[in-house]
C-alpha cells in the first residue's frame, strides 16, 4: 500500500514538474526504491565534460601532427635518398665515360707493350737456347778440346 501511495505521488507530480527534475527528484527521496537515478548534469560536470572533450581532441590532433611530421620526415628521407641514387647513377656514368675514354688512348700503347712482352719473350728463348747449344758442344767436345790444347802448347 505504501508503494501505491508513493506511485500515485509521483503520477501527481508528474503534472506539475518536468520530467527530469521528477524522475530526479524521485530518486533522491526514494519514492523509487532500488531505481537510483544518475546524478543530473551541473554546469561544473558540463564543463569539466567539455574540458575533457577538449583535452582528447587536443591529443588526438598531437598525435596526428606527430605522425604527420614523421610522415614529411620520410618523404624527405625518400626524396633526398632519390637525389642521392640519381647523382651516384651520374658519377657512375661520367666515370664509365672516363674509363673508356682513357682505355681508347692507352690500347695502342698495351698492344706496343704486348708486342714487347711477347718480343722480350722470344729474344730471351733464343739466348735461353743459344746456351743450351753451346754448353752442349762444349760438353761433346771438352775431351778433344783438351787433347788439341795440350797439342798446341806442347805439353805431355
Amino acid at each position: 500500500m505504501l508503494f501505491a501511495f508513493r506511485l500515485r505521488a509521483i503520477i501527481f507530480a508528474s503534472y506539475m514538474l518536468p520530467s527530469n527534475e521528477l524522475l530526479f527528484g524521485a530518486g533522491k527521496t526514494n519514492l523509487l526504491p532500488g531505481y537510483v537515478l544518475p546524478r543530473r548534469n551541473t554546469p561544473e560536470d558540463v564543463s569539466d565534460e567539455k574540458d575533457n572533450a577538449h583535452e582528447s581532441r587536443s591529443v588526438i590532433h598531437r598525435r596526428l601532427d606527430k605522425q604527420a611530421r614523421q610522415i614529411h620526415l620520410l618523404d624527405m628521407t625518400v626524396t633526398v635518398s632519390s637525389n642521392v641514387d640519381s647523382q651516384i647513377r651520374e658519377e657512375i656514368k661520367t666515370l664509365k665515360e672516363t674509363v673508356d675514354k682513357n682505355h681508347d688512348v692507352v690500347a695502342a700503347t698495351l698492344e706496343e707493350w704486348k708486342k714487347m712482352k711477347t718480343l722480350g719473350y722470344g729474344i730471351s728463348g733464343l739466348i735461353a737456347f743459344a746456351g743450351l747449344t753451346i754448353g752442349g758442344i762444349v760438353a761433346y767436345m771438352s775431351d778433344g778440346a783438351v787433347l788439341w790444347v795440350r797439342h798446341w802448347l806442347k805439353i805431355n
